[in-house]
């Protein structure tokens, strides 16, 4: 099963209407097939606007590799943390015995 990873592309406020017009249809001609492709315009007055566009792409096999790489070690120091806690602690996390009745309320 393959992720899909959402990619952004800024376009810089400071380009002709031609030229903003031949850059935005060579980024739609190169995205890939069912993207879900979103234009917004960011930024304000102060720091200066520009035009975002943002779409969904397959994950790339190295991109996918780092993430299971990072994906074990954080689940190996979770579990490191949790025997640590739970020897300091000495409890042990089980599910409890026994059938769990509904909670009744009694005016």
């Amino acid at each position: 099963m393959s992720r899909r990873v959402k990619e952004f592309v800024d376009v810089v406020d400071h380009l002709s209407i031609d030229d903003l017009i031949h850059k935005l249809s060579e980024i739609r001609d190169n995205l890939p097939n069912d993207s879900d492709a979103e234009l917004r315009l960011r930024g304000d007055e102060v720091f200066g606007r520009r035009i975002t566009i943002s779409y969904l792409r397959e994950q790339t096999a190295e991109e996918a590799e780092v993430e299971k790489r990072y994906a074990d070690a954080t689940r190996e120091a979770k579990e490191r943390e949790l025997a640590r806690l739970q020897a300091e602690l000495g409890v042990v996390c089980y599910a409890a015995p026994g059938k769990r009745g509904k909670l009744r309320i009694v005016a």
